[in-house]
């Protein structure tokens, strides 16, 4: 029913900003809740940022409050996630995440229902 595209990774130097995409596809107001993770290798997938579709609501991990914004634009079907003052330990495989409509927004990842292919970050020091 949906469909997630990240984009807008890459590399930067510390203290350097990216801004990443999320465009969703598929039926209109399909979601409730709109999450972005990361992953490194041999780490745990953490939770980054959340936003309620309808009102949005933000939400934020305490390593990246003050730093990133999380965003959503209604015309384009998007999310962004805005990141600023990066450090090399952002660096990660960037998921887009979204729960099914009705869904409550979490920052467990196995609560969210589609998932985009991920886009790669890396910040060097």
């Amino acid at each position: 029913q949906v469909q997630l595209v990240e984009s807008g990774g890459g590399l930067v130097q510390a203290g350097g900003s990216l801004r990443l995409s999320c465009a969703t596809s598929g039926r209109t107001a399909s979601t409730s809740a709109m999450g972005w993770f990361r992953q490194a290798p041999g780490k745990e997938r953490e939770f980054v940022a959340a936003i309620t579709w309808s009102f949005g609501r933000t939400y934020y991990a305490d390593r990246v409050k003050g730093r990133f914004t999380i965003s959503r634009e209604y015309a384009k079907n998007t999310v962004y996630l805005q990141m600023n003052s990066l450090k090399p330990e952002d660096t990660a495989v960037y998921y887009c995440a979204a729960g099914k409509y009705g869904s409550r927004w979490s920052t467990q990842g196995s609560e969210y229902d589609y998932w985009g292919q991920g886009t790669q970050v890396t910040v060097s020091s």
